[in-house]
Formats: C-alpha cells, structure tokens, sequence
C-alpha cells in the first residue's frame, strides 16, 4: 500500500495540472458514473492529502475522496486523452493533461460533513501543516501497544507504512516491541521529527531513502539496493542480510499481521 508521501505527492501534481479551471470527470467502468457526474465540469478548488487519503475538492458538499488502497493507481498524461484501457474507475481531464484511475479501495463523493468525519477519524499526518505530534504523543504515552503497532494504527499517526515505520525504529534505536507508554516525550520528538524529514523527502523524490549519507553505497563501496520499492534503507526488506552498521543479521517477524523487521544488535530489547 503507498505510503502518505506518494498521496502528498499526487495531490501536488494534481494542484499543478488540474487545479483552479474546470475539469472533465467521468467514469470508463461506469462504476463512479453517477457520481462523476456531481463534479464533471466544475473547477477543482484544490487537490490536498491527509495520510493515504486524496482529496479533490470542487465546492460546498463535493468532494472526491480515494484510497487507493493495495492495488490503486493512477496513470498521468498529457493531452490529447487516450481511449481508456482496462477498469478505469474515474477519468480527469484537465486544461494541459488527464489521468485515470484504477483499482481504488475507495473512490466516491462525499459532502463537507462526511469530508470532516474522515479526517476526525485519522491521526496527525507528519506532511501536514495543521498536524499537531502532541495529539500523537498523548494517544501513544497512555498505550501499552507496541510502538511498532502503534506507529502504523492511522487513528494515532496518519500516513506511515511499513517502511518509515520500520526505518525511523531502526534510525534511533528503539525495538519495536517497546510499548508506546516506554515513549518518553523527548524521543516522540525526535522520532516526529525525523518522520517529518524523512517524508518530505519522499514527496520531492518520489521513494523513500532512510539512510543517512556516511551509510551510502557510494561512500561505503557496497552494492546498491535492488528492488521494487527502490531507496535506500537500513533494515525493511532485508531479512538475514548484514546491519549496515554493525553486521548483525537483519531480523523480521509477523506483528500485528504486518511484517517487522529489525536489527537485534541495533534495537535492543
């Protein structure tokens, strides 16, 4: 699933190319048809984000909310649009470009009131300006969840996956077994603050890079990571191979049905 800088990141693509004139909307699949039809032709005030949430906003009571969930994407062109391909559930056509969508968890319109309960619903969003880590560190100081869990729960901090969750543990230290009450305020500080770093630069390159620059391929001569994901990271996704600073095997185990991965060494218990 993306993480919130890939929707931070959309949503500012989306202000640039769509934002401020009206826009076409529809739905190929014809499974958003009725309610593409509420906002086609109006002006898209605003493309904003709020954890793994988008938000195209037209005006009082029309809102296109999406979740993209594990399998949404959406495809950017310029002009002119194509014939759509495949299950697209909605199509914006704007001034200079178009996009589709496909394969969201959620993909609807909602009114100003519904708008306001999605967000009451999340936590803090690090990428936010209105984000509050005080609410974040209330909620996680009483909890004895484990920081890990608590870090990836949405109604406590908004925006987080796996991979900075597992990457800001590692960066400072902590096991991701220790319970959110173990979280003194001035590590919540340093940790919000950091996933606040961390995640702006996710927005402006477009992956996620965790490790710091005396840790790089190109200054330590190792081979540089290869996958999917792409970045450069210190223990997701590298079970069993050596720590980047102390070469004890990378740990992984099932937490809360989400694999954890860890340094043993690094991230004592």
């Amino acid at each position: 699933m993306p993480e919130g800088h890939t929707l931070h990141r959309l949503a500012r693509l989306h202000q640039r190319r769509f934002a401020g004139k009206p826009v076409e909307v529809s739905s190929p699949q014809g499974r958003f048809a009725s309610s593409a039809s509420l906002v086609d032709g109006r002006v898209l005030k605003r493309a904003e984000a709020h954890g793994k949430h988008l938000f195209h906003v037209y005006g009082p009571d029309a809102t296109v909310h999406v979740h993209l969930g594990l399998y949404g994407t959406f495809d950017e062109h310029p002009l002119p649009a194509t014939t759509p391909v495949g299950q697209v559930r909605m199509r914006v056509v704007g001034g200079t470009h178009w996009a589709d969508l496909r394969g969201p968890t959620a993909c609807e319109v909602l009114t100003d009131v519904e708008v306001a309960a999605v967000h009451a619903r999340l936590g803090p969003d690090p990428l936010r300006r209105d984000a509050d880590p005080d609410l974040c560190f209330a909620r996680i100081s009483k909890s004895r969840t484990p920081i890990a869990v608590l870090l990836l729960d949405q109604k406590v901090l908004s925006g987080v996956g796996n991979v900075y969750r597992a990457e800001v543990l590692f960066r400072h230290g902590v096991h991701p077994l220790t319970p959110g009450r173990g979280i003194d305020r001035a590590l919540w500080d340093v940790l919000w603050t950091d996933l606040v770093l961390l995640m702006r630069d996710g927005v402006k390159v477009g992956r996620i890079d965790t490790v710091r620059p005396e840790h790089l391929p190109e200054v330590t001569g190792r081979a540089p990571r290869k996958d999917r994901h792409g970045g450069e990271v210190y223990v997701y996704r590298r079970t069993g191979m050596p720590c980047l600073l102390c070469g004890t095997p990378v740990a992984m185990g099932d937490l809360a049905g989400r694999n954890n991965y860890w340094c043993p060494t690094c991230q004592p218990g």
